[in-house]
């Protein structure tokens, strides 16, 4: 199951009107903006729908309109992820704001994890039953009814006026086919298009399969990095994390690439704190010298002392002590 895909997944390119027409099909619904399920009820749902019977729909308020009963949906979704081992994060406090892109990101997610279950086939589940047991479930399905309602009567009168236009162009059906040669414009039943028109078509398709390669080509060096990202070799590191900050990012924000050096620069310093290589100064070196040079002039010495006679050594030893040299031991 797609419990933790990465946010170049494909499912993370689905259009807004591909998920809403899934939303809506699923749970018999008319939503006609994402960020309209921002509440949480929709998504409890939809795992209900996925797993039929896990989710408590009489603990789900589907009229939920402040924060905190919007958090209560949530609740109830996140323990639905615990029951079924899902380890998705879930940002309630970005959703419950209503915000189309991060209402749109967390729909996508549920659309793959929903797909993967079952192949996406919901056998034998009836959303509006399962919806009334829920607070403000009945008032979410008359809405659903009546926006379907509105929309087929929408539908309805283009069809009852273009049957009345064409009882009209009956009666001039011998002007109307004179005029239809004359015309510059492309037929709107089919006919064939002027040649300005086939340039154009032309040329916007190239258009876009040019832009379409473009895009996978950049596509595929992001998962490329991310793939590599993902290296337990250098995963911890600053600047792999820098770069998971803004490959992640989903607000276009000039201060996202701030904090991002802002997390290496400070990586940085802990590293020259961390390793301090002391340097030997010239002025300690130099004070150094002359006490090497005398330790070695001693040794001489007491090489050249060695070849003398006992008694002068003994002598000589006198002369060093009442000299009060502090290399003497006694």
């Amino acid at each position: 199951m797609a419990t933790n895909i990465g946010m170049m997944d494909g499912a993370y390119f689905v259009g807004r009107s591909e998920i809403l027409a899934w939303i809506n099909s699923t749970l018999h619904l008319s939503l006609s903006k994402v960020e309209e399920a921002c509440s949480g009820a929709v998504h409890c749902q939809l795992m209900d729908a996925a797993h039929p019977g896990m989710v408590p729909m009489h603990k789900v308020n589907f009229d939920a309109k402040s924060e905190y009963e919007m958090i209560q949906n949530y609740k109830v979704l996140q323990d639905v992820f615990n029951k079924l081992k899902i380890t998705k994060h879930i940002e309630v406090n970005k959703l419950i704001k209503g915000r189309p892109l991060d209402n749109l990101e967390f729909m996508q997610w549920m659309k793959r994890y929903c797909d993967s279950v079952n192949a996406g086939l919901v056998h034998s589940y009836n959303p509006l039953e399962r919806r009334e047991a829920s607070k403000g479930g009945k008032e979410a399905t008359k809405k659903g009814a009546q926006s379907q309602a509105s929309s087929k009567g929408a539908a309805a009168a283009p069809k009852a006026q273009s049957s009345h236009n064409a009882r009209r162009n009956d009666a001039n059906a011998v002007n109307s086919a004179n005029q239809s040669g004359k015309s510059s414009r492309p037929s709107s039943s089919g006919g064939p298009a002027v040649p300005a028109y086939d340039e154009q078509i032309t040329e916007l398709k190239l258009s876009v399969d040019s832009l379409e390669k473009e895009r996978d080509f950049y596509f595929a060096k992001l998962r490329d990095i991310e793939i590599l990202c993902q290296s337990p070799e250098i995963e911890n590191l600053a600047v792999v994390g820098a770069i998971k900050k803004i490959l992640y990012a989903t607000d276009d924000d000039a201060s996202v690439v701030a904090e991002a050096q802002a997390m290496v620069s400070q990586n940085t310093k802990e590293i020259d704190l961390l390793s301090p290589i002391p340097e030997v100064s010239e002025e300690r070196t130099s004070l150094e010298n002359p006490k090497r040079k005398s330790i070695v002039n001693i040794d001489f010495d007491a090489a050249g002392i060695s070849t003398l006679s006992p008694r002068q050594r003994i002598s000589d030893a006198a002369d060093v002590h009442g000299s009060g040299s502090p290399l003497m031991t006694y």
